[in-house]
């Protein structure tokens, strides 16, 4: 008989159940220049084949432009606007993101984000194979300017 709750289920029912709450993920900057907390990875939970980040920019932000040899990747604006530059086979795709946006970024694609609004940036990446360093490669910017580290108070 399946197992029916109306709300969480306690963890004892699942093996594999586990869960992490963001704030408590310790944040560090990424190879792009992104402010990253890296929720789900094979490293801190029992996914196996993908991962879960939450990135953030600063206003007038930018991430260094890059692609993922290997990497399948998504973006979910949370808050915030962005504009995001895409290398497609027909050229560049250049188009304004917005909370509740989403897009997917093949493999070997190269992109760059950048935030275009007055608050944070705040976006959800997956990756499938799971993010690596070694999987980011950068490569010459899709938009003019610098992409500059994030500054921590």
């Amino acid at each position: 008989m399946p197992l029916r709750s109306r709300g969480r289920s306690p963890a004892s029912h699942f093996k594999t159940m586990h869960i992490i709450n963001r704030n408590t993920v310790a944040p560090f900057d990424t190879k792009d220049t992104s402010l990253i907390r890296e929720i789900i990875h094979p490293r801190n939970s029992p996914a196996a084949r993908q991962s879960l980040a939450e990135a953030t920019l600063a206003p007038g932000a930018m991430t260094q432009a890059h692609f993922h040899p290997r990497a399948e990747e998504i973006y979910f604006v949370l808050q915030g606007a962005a504009r995001m530059r895409l290398d497609e086979e027909q050229g560049i795709w250049d188009g304004a993101l917005a909370a509740g946006d989403a897009l997917v970024i093949p493999p070997g694609r190269r992109h760059q984000i950048r935030n275009e609004g007055e608050d944070d940036l705040i976006f959800l990446c997956c990756c499938s194979p799971a993010y690596e360093h070694e999987d980011t490669v950068l490569c010459d910017a899709l938009f003019s300017g610098k992409a500059e580290p994030p500054k921590t108070e």
